[in-house]
């Protein structure tokens, strides 16, 4: 006797879909409380990630969100400074990835793209471009790289001095509860220079890897090289 439209239904959820509901509270669960993978479009952290990478996010590196939410359940750490996060906008609510540079208390300056924290300047070495495995600045306008040593997270920073930008700024006060972020590429990146301090609440987790890379510019060929590198 051939079956109904209702009883084929049921036999497709009793069959597959209980299980499938489950996998994807499993998976997704995971991937919003314990560890994520994101895609960076843009070169607003070059030349630390570049445009086509697929990062590797610890959402378990400062506390335990409820799934699927943002109440956190337990904190253990807090974002320190040079640490690499992904956040949510405060303009926007877009999601981003940029650099920790300042911590609630600390009195921050930018003088000519170089950074003051706490009245002290922000030690940097000049680099070359073929210093840094598997980057090479594009394009035509001329770019400036360099080594800044914050905190315990020494790491290039890019600058490209045609390009206007907002190169000094304070000094200013980090507020309680709140964070100081920019992007390593500081001509170019859209940061709180824009849209000001980030609440704790907004910082989803710490970038610690590129798990796998492609490169947009070049039929989105792989880098090889650039695959399962850690990153400061």
């Amino acid at each position: 006797m051939a079956k109904t439209w209702k009883e084929r239904l049921s036999w497709l959820w009793n069959e597959w879909g209980k299980s499938l509901l489950v996998v994807l509270l499993v998976v997704g669960g995971f991937r919003s409380a314990i560890a994520d993978w994101n895609d960076v479009p843009t070169g607003s952290m070059k030349p630390t990630i570049l445009e086509g990478e697929r990062i590797v996010v610890n959402k378990l590196a400062y506390g335990l969100r409820l799934p699927f939410t943002s109440w956190r359940l337990w904190r253990w750490a807090t974002p320190q400074r040079g640490e690499i996060v992904v956040l949510f906008s405060p303009s926007d609510g877009k999601r981003l990835v940029k650099r920790v540079v300042g911590v609630p208390g600390d009195r921050l300056a930018l003088h000519n793209n170089r950074l003051f924290i706490n009245n002290r300047p922000v030690a940097y070495e000049v680099l070359e471009s073929d210093e840094l495995e598997g980057f090479q600045a594009d394009g035509p306008r001329r770019r400036v790289l360099a080594t800044e040593k914050l905190g315990g997270h020494p790491h290039s920073v890019m600058i490209t001095p045609e390009v206007p930008a907002m190169r000094f700024f304070g000094p200013i006060q980090v507020p309680a509860g709140q964070y100081f972020v920019m992007g390593d590429n500081r001509d170019e990146s859209g940061d709180s220079r824009v849209f000001g301090f980030v609440p704790e609440d907004r910082i989803a987790g710490r970038v610690t890897a590129v798990a796998a890379s492609v490169d947009p510019s070049n039929h989105y060929l792989p880098r090889w090289h650039r695959f399962l590198r850690t990153l400061h």
